[in-house]
């Protein structure tokens, strides 16, 4: 990534983060018409729905200093809002928890920031209303320390050969620097498979995490009978590394087996670095190099092959 391009995301997240914390009243001193401050309801949140945690959970689950967390604690208890109680095992942590008071303030400060929350979903129109839920749920996802997502492989369906070439065209060139004649040639090649599509021989496999397209490959037929191509495989950035690569690859390569191929063979580029150690830990070979001018760039076409027989 670019300088230029680092500081352009550095600043659009920026731009994100002021508008959201002020859409959301959290430049307030006080938190939907409370007396706590935003830190002060999330420590509340924290004793709400944790079985009698001690300070040190809270510190982790939040990431605040001991300090300040201390200070906030000491205040909640002055006020009569939680309680301390011996360890079970004898541990040197106070369980703590929200007396009856602390419930019914903490239950005020839930309603009123349900009511401010759905007060700014009702203002929206439908389809705004709709879009704002959905990134909400993708930016959870990119933040949240969770299981790796199930990567699953499936058959193409009416519109995703389209998007491929729009993914594949828009991230050549946003990442080497290619025009258009890569988009036209993709767009040939997948016109001629689907044209003269040969399901005995043919395939072609779409990978996607959480109904989101992040990749995909395809088997095609070879100059000859017995050899087969490996043709326009691509992963999306934020996919790389999550294993979608090499699982497209092995299926290309156990369905080329299976229907009889004696060899797979494809033609990459030199620069294309992540796919080349793809074919590379699958076994694949590199046979030939040759430069060429393509794509508005100085390139070093390269092929690759592997015995399947």
């Amino acid at each position: 990534m670019s300088l230029h391009n680092h500081d352009q995301d550095v600043a659009a997240l920026r731009a994100f983060n002021r508008l959201y914390t002020r859409r959301l009243g959290l430049l307030n001193p006080r938190l939907d018409k409370s007396p706590f401050t935003l830190t002060e309801a999330r420590i509340l949140y924290e004793l709400a729905h944790r079985a009698k945690p001690t300070a040190a959970e809270i510190t982790r689950a939040l990431g605040l200093d001991r300090a300040q967390l201390s200070r906030t604690l000491k205040r909640f208890i002055d006020k009569g809002l939680i309680e301390t109680s011996e360890h079970p095992q004898g541990g040197r942590g106070r369980p703590l928890s929200l007396t009856k008071a602390g419930r019914n303030v903490f239950a005020g400060l839930d309603r009123n920031t349900r009511d401010a929350i759905g007060a700014l979903l009702d203002a929206l129109p439908p389809g705004k209303r709709s879009s704002l839920l959905s990134a909400a749920k993708s930016i959870g996802k990119v933040f949240e320390e969770s299981p790796a997502a199930e990567i699953v492989l499936r058959d193409p369906r009416p519109g995703d050969l389209g998007w491929i070439i729009h993914r594949q065209a828009k991230l050549y060139s946003e990442e080497y620097g290619w025009n258009g004649d890569y988009e036209a040639l993709a767009a040939r090649i997948l016109a001629d498979f689907v044209q003269s599509f040969d399901r005995a021989h043919e395939a072609a496999w779409i990978a996607e995490i959480d109904g989101r397209i992040v990749g995909s490959i395809f088997l095609m037929r070879g100059d000859r009978p017995e050899v087969g191509k490996l043709r326009l495989l691509y992963v999306e950035p934020e996919a790389r590394g999550a294993g979608v690569g090499a699982m497209l690859v092995d299926a290309c390569i156990e369905r080329a087996r299976a229907v009889g191929y004696e060899r797979l063979v494809l033609w990459t580029n030199s620069v294309l670095v992540a796919a080349r150690r793809l074919y590379e830990r699958a076994g694949f070979k590199l046979i030939d190099e040759t430069p060429h001018h393509s794509f508005g760039h100085d390139l070093v076409g390269q092929t690759w092959s592997l015995d399947i027989k």
